[in-house]
């Protein structure tokens, strides 16, 4: 389903600044894999999502989604293969808009826009089911401004809108990092349910290594703008903090000095 290949990305290139984030790249996502991401900071996390997502154009190599090449193809493009959540539970929704019109919004998204009424009372119910099933007492406030609503009851809307469409690829960039344990506790428990029904596949970044290890089928770490390890299948299972920390250290030669880390 996801496919980088040997990719490379350096910021100001050619001066005193460069930066090289992603240094020859690859990682291979079958369908329905769910994979966490961990790594320090600066280790090529988020740009490798954002050269998935075409934020900005790779130095060198390709990004294959369910067998397209959309290497060339420009953000506004490659958006109608992927579904985001960012770290700010403010980035996503239109915040003047209700909660009704903002999943309206992302239910046309691709579609061509009409002169026709916005929207039916049959989609509004069905929306208000969808917002039953995250048990946020939401489905009784369909009209209210989403602007109105809490950090993690926002993020659960734009989890729900990003995944409205059953993308070919689910993009988590730190999504529960903005909330409270009990929150983003919460928003995690929705985000297994929603990748499992709909078999989605999904790339989640994260700092804290428990959450890392608890979700998903797969756990790469990243360093230096490479994959360093790769866990999957049953050794993912049986992983510890501890046991990861330890491989960590046995893979890049040193300690993980990152506190979000080891925190969480």
């Amino acid at each position: 389903m996801l496919k980088i290949e040997n990719v490379y990305k350096t910021f100001n290139a050619g001066t005193v600044n460069a930066k090289t984030a992603l240094a020859g790249l690859s990682l291979h996502l079958k369908p329905g894999d769910f994979c966490t991401v961990i790594g320090g900071n600066g280790a090529g996390k988020s740009t490798m999502l954002n050269a998935v997502a075409g934020v900005w154009h790779v130095d060198e190599g390709k990004v294959i989604i369910d067998g397209k090449d959309v290497t060339d193809l420009p953000e506004h493009k490659r958006a109608a293969y992927l579904g985001r959540v960012f770290q700010d539970p403010m980035t996503g929704t239109a915040a003047t808009m209700g909660i009704d019109e903002n999943l309206a919004l992302a239910a046309r998204r691709g579609q061509r826009r009409g002169l026709k009424w916005g929207i039916s009372n049959q989609e509004r119910e069905h929306y208000r089911a969808l917002l039953a099933d995250l048990d946020l007492g939401l489905e009784g406030r369909v009209s209210s401004k989403v602007g109105l609503l809490s950090g993690g009851q926002r993020q659960a809307v734009t989890l729900l809108m990003a995944t409205l469409q059953k993308p070919k690829l689910l993009l988590l960039d730190e999504h529960t990092a903005a909330l409270d344990p009990k929150t983003a506790a919460k928003v995690l428990e929705l985000t297994d349910k929603i990748v499992s029904r709909d078999q989605l596949t999904t790339l989640m970044i994260t700092h804290n290594m428990k959450d890392a290890i608890a979700h998903g089928n797969r756990l790469i770490m990243m360093k230096d703008g490479k994959i360093i390890l790769d866990i999957a299948g049953e050794d993912k299972k049986k992983l510890t903090v501890a046991d990861l920390m330890a491989r960590f250290a046995d893979a890049a030669g040193e300690g993980i000095a990152n506190d979000r880390m080891i925190l969480g």
